[in-house]
């Protein structure tokens, strides 16, 4: 049984006319007729009573009927469903990112370009509390951040955890160490930037400081990554953290990175998106990001 023969049976029901049938059809007369043969032939039964004056359906045609709209309703919705998949994947989607993602953000590129080859996919970059805004209002479909912010209205998908590194002066006597213990940068100022404009990083750097018995002293505000990297290389000494993934893209003179350890503190990247159920560009974004 095919979906034509379905689709001639049901157009000759309703016009009960095999000639009337064909002109909506657009096909001649016996295309119509013969395809409605081979139907009764392969259900053996005859679905019209024909003479030269009418055309009527059986009781056989008369069951088969709901069916055949059934069937060709569902196709019409299958059709639909496949449209507005490659209407999607050929949509543009717009994702917030923050700085420090370094190779994460190159997987999460190629990932997407390889679930969604029709899509485009544009970066916006921002202040946390702005691309949140976005998020909600709709101008950006998803965001990266990191540490979650509750009490937004918006789903926080967990994604991956990176390590925090510490910089410090080469010429330092820590820089020679493999890693760090935490507990020893006491004392030396730490520049971070401020909890307005970073919360999460601000209270996981603190929080470890204290875990590792100290309170920090705080030195000038983290302005950008070469400024107060120069500074920490050739200024008064003093230190602040680095995602590992960033701090692999940063060889600056004048400064190394460390892992840290007792603690070894860790930040949790999650992807911000409305508790809506996501489109199909939508579900290629976030199987990429789980994948990076």
């Amino acid at each position: 049984m095919e979906i034509r023969q379905l689709r001639y049976f049901l157009t000759v029901a309703e016009e009960l006319h095999f000639g009337r049938a064909a002109e909506r059809l657009h096909i001649v007369q016996s295309a119509v007729s013969q395809q409605v043969r081979r139907l009764e032939r392969e259900l053996n039964a005859e679905l019209f009573d024909r003479t030269t004056r009418a055309v009527s359906l059986t009781e056989a045609g008369r069951r088969l009927l709901p069916h055949a709209r059934e069937v060709l309703a569902a196709e019409v919705r299958g059709r639909a469903a496949v449209d507005e998949l490659r209407t999607e994947q050929a949509a543009t989607l717009r994702l917030g990112t923050s700085a420090g993602l370094g190779t994460r953000l190159d997987a999460i590129l190629d990932g997407f370009a390889r679930l969604a080859p029709g899509a485009r996919l544009e970066l916006v970059t921002a202040a946390t509390d702005a691309r949140l805004r976005s998020v909600r209002s709709g101008e950006l479909d998803a965001t990266l951040l990191r540490g979650e912010r509750p009490g937004t209205g918006l789903e926080f998908l967990p994604l991956w955890e990176d390590a925090l590194m510490v910089a410090l002066p080469a010429r330092h006597d820590l820089a020679v160490r493999a890693v760090v213990d935490t507990a020893d940068l006491a004392g030396l100022p730490l520049r971070l930037s401020p909890p307005s404009r970073n919360p999460a990083l601000y209270d996981l750097v603190t929080a470890s400081c204290r875990e590792a018995g100290f309170e920090p002293v705080m030195g000038p505000e983290f302005t950008t990554a070469q400024d107060t990297l120069a500074t920490i290389g050739f200024g008064m000494p003093s230190w602040t953290v680095f995602y590992a993934p960033h701090a692999e893209q940063l060889p600056v003179p004048g400064v190394v990175f460390r892992p840290l350890r007792d603690p070894s503190p860790v930040m949790r990247t999650f992807l911000a998106v409305r508790p809506d159920p996501p489109r199909a560009v939508l579900r290629a974004l976030i199987e990429a990001c789980h994948g990076a």
